[in-house]
């Protein structure tokens, strides 16, 4: 009882979820939670779809006055805007942006000319190291791949958690209070 009471707390999952993790990982907390952090993506995803037409504008401004953030927060009730839970989220994200400077929401919002740029770059510098134009092309891809995650928001790895993704960090929430949550755009400032 105290193990389903503890992961609970660092969960936020129902009692029920959290039980059925635990007997699905024999007990095992780490299996539990990555179970846990599954079925909340799963969730999440079948919420993806509703509208989001309530929300909050959110900021933050780095204790040294000359770094700070502004973040669009949807939601789908104003029930849930107004939580504080629902506006502490929408502060740990403003201040990811402010600590890492994403370019973008999603990897897909990656403009092909910048991404094109940057494979100029890659390739000239590849064929430097002397790789073959197959190796080159593979290379390219996973390169790719990374640049889109680094430069968007939601696939960067959590300021204050690296080991989930912003992205990851929604769909905690999304599970929690059972509404889809989206973040509608940001802006960073800095002197």
């Amino acid at each position: 009882m105290e193990q389903i009471k503890a992961l609970r707390e660092k969960t936020g999952a129902g009692i029920v979820d959290v039980k059925k993790a635990l007997d699905e990982a024999q007990f095992d907390e780490a299996k539990a939670i990555e179970i846990l952090r599954k079925r909340g993506q799963d969730k999440a995803m079948k919420k993806s779809d509703r509208e989001t037409h309530e929300g909050i504008v959110v900021s933050y401004i780095h204790s040294n006055g000359r770094i700070g953030a502004l973040v669009k927060l949807y939601c789908e009730t104003d029930f849930v805007a107004r939580t504080d839970e629902f506006k502490d989220l929408g502060r740990d994200i403003a201040m990811h942006v402010a600590a890492l400077s994403p370019l973008y929401v999603k990897p897909e919002e990656v403009p092909v000319s910048l991404v094109d740029k940057e494979k100029e770059i890659w390739k000239e510098q590849l064929m430097a190291e002397g790789k073959s134009a197959d190796m080159i092309e593979k290379i390219m891809v996973g390169k790719e791949g990374k640049f889109r995650n680094e430069s968007s928001l939601l696939t960067q790895p959590f300021v204050k958690d690296p080991t989930k993704t912003v992205g990851e960090l929604l769909s905690e929430q999304v599970h929690k209070v059972g509404e889809n949550i989206q973040v509608g755009a940001f802006v960073r400032f800095e002197m």
